[in-house]
């Protein structure tokens, strides 16, 4: 069978739980699932959109759980011991820029990355700032799914792959939010086919392959094309009965699904194996430093927007363990992707950002054992929303900049507030997409990508 497949409705009620860009198997072609991403397609053909004509692409790895400012990247050294937490700053090669101890790799590279330390949005729950952050925008009551389409499925949809036979949009190994998949990373009104296409393997593993960028077993090209040729028979019998206008969509589809799984481009791409091993352990033998790679791989071959899922960031409690195991990986996968993009020719074409949904409390908690912070239990931070950091490099970004700052305790910014619209109108200044371009909503009521926001000029 050759199918463009959406999954199954599972928990989002007509999106979908798992993205299967392609599928080859035994029954032929023409399926429901393939019709369901038609239609989806076909509602949203009378978007304004304006192809942009950049050769860029954006990385964005995703923290899921909201990362510490104050632990990170916005250390505030002179505050009470509950505030300014268990690590201490450590200067880096641009002097003024200082970042935690547990980060000495990207000490050695912050000519290469800025920070924005002003970055707020006040909602403070896992999926109204998830929401907000991936798409800009206020999460509608009760709403789990996503109402709005996503930053990289907007770019997606204007943009497409930087170059025929991948993807645009893809997560690795999936795009989550809490238990939703996909989620607010979706593309929600514009359609099951501007989701993320999900490598759903851990690139650490020793075994990792991606499903649906190859032909099945037993199946060659020359089945493969007899089956293409009996369903165009079977299509304009079809055609005779249909006003639509879909069976001629569905011509577009099969032809970018057969390119897609008959080329080799794909394969090669998603072919970690091929790194050098001195590569793959400086970026870190786990998920995220793999993932990482993954994602360095996929925008280098032509995948316009790469998302990379490093979750464990609620850190209520237990935050020096977690700490201890997560940044080091952090170190390891962000000094490493700087570096390679600049050996590789890429940073000026791929924007990196780094970011989470929000910050944690600038008060650490007594670990629920109702005690001093830090004297008792196994304190943590809460969930804070006020202010928040977001690490950014390439894509024309200068390096060794801090836009914005936070007050003495990291509570509020106290300059150059910056917004989720601002940082998605930046995304989109990189990637040569009009902010202002349009897209219908299942209500037919035309829609902006964002609806206020403005670029950060001082990164540029």
């Amino acid at each position: 069978m050759f199918r463009i497949s959406a999954g199954s409705p599972g928990n989002y009620g007509d999106a979908v739980t798992r993205r299967t860009f392609v599928q080859i198997g035994v029954a032929g072609m023409a399926s429901v699932g393939l019709s369901s991403v038609l239609k989806a397609r076909a509602e949203n053909e009378t978007a304004t959109a304006v192809q942009s004509k950049k050769d860029t692409s954006v990385i964005l790895l995703w923290l899921d759980g909201g990362p510490s400012h104050l632990d990170l990247y916005d250390m505030k050294p002179e505050a009470p011991a509950e505030i300014r937490g268990i690590w201490r700053p450590i200067k880096t090669n641009v002097p003024g820029i200082e970042i935690c101890e547990m980060l000495p790799l990207q000490a050695k590279v912050a000519d290469r990355f800025s920070l924005i330390r002003s970055l707020h949005h006040g909602d403070s729950d896992h999926l109204g700032g998830s929401h907000l952050v991936l798409t800009s925008r206020d999460r509608p009551t009760g709403d789990t799914i996503g109402q709005n389409p996503s930053i990289g499925s907007i770019a997606a949809k204007v943009c497409g792959p930087r170059r025929p036979g991948l993807p645009p949009y893809v997560a690795i190994p999936e795009a989550r939010v809490n238990d939703f998949r996909p989620g607010f990373f979706g593309g929600n009104y514009l359609g099951p086919q501007y989701h993320p296409f999900e490598t759903g393997s851990d690139p650490n593993g020793a075994n990792f392959k991606v499903n649906n960028v190859r032909l099945a077993d037993g199946l060659t090209i020359t089945r493969l094309e007899d089956r293409r040729y009996l369903l165009m028979h079977l299509d304009r019998l079809r055609r005779e009965v249909d006003a639509s206008g879909g069976l001629d969509a569905m011509d577009r589809f099969q032809s970018q699904a057969y390119q897609f799984v008959t080329s080799s481009v794909a394969n090669k791409a998603f072919d970690i194996g091929a790194e050098p091993d001195a590569l793959r352990d400086r970026y870190g033998r786990n998920t995220w430093g793999q993932s990482t790679l993954l994602a360095r791989r996929l925008v280098e071959a032509g995948c316009m927007f790469v998302t990379v899922h490093m979750g464990g960031w609620d850190q209520h409690w237990d935050l020096q363990p977690s700490m201890e195991t997560h940044l080091p990986k952090i170190d390891m996968a962000v000094s490493s992707l700087l570096q390679d993009l600049s050996d590789s020719g890429l940073s000026e074409k791929v924007l990196v950002v780094m970011c989470g949904e929000f910050s944690r409390t600038p008060r650490m908690n007594d670990g629920g054992n109702g005690g001093p912070p830090l004297s008792v239990g196994k304190p943590g931070r809460d969930h804070w929303a006020d202010a928040m950091f977001v690490l950014v490099a390439g894509g024309g970004v200068k390096g060794g900049r801090v836009v914005g700052a936070t007050d003495r305790h990291g509570e509020r910014p106290k300059e150059r507030p910056v917004t989720p619209g601002d940082l998605h109108a930046t995304i989109y200044h990189v990637l040569g997409v009009d902010p202002s371009t349009c897209f219908l909503n299942r209500s037919g009521r035309p829609v902006p990508a964002i609806d206020s926001g403005t670029i950060i000029s001082e990164l540029f």
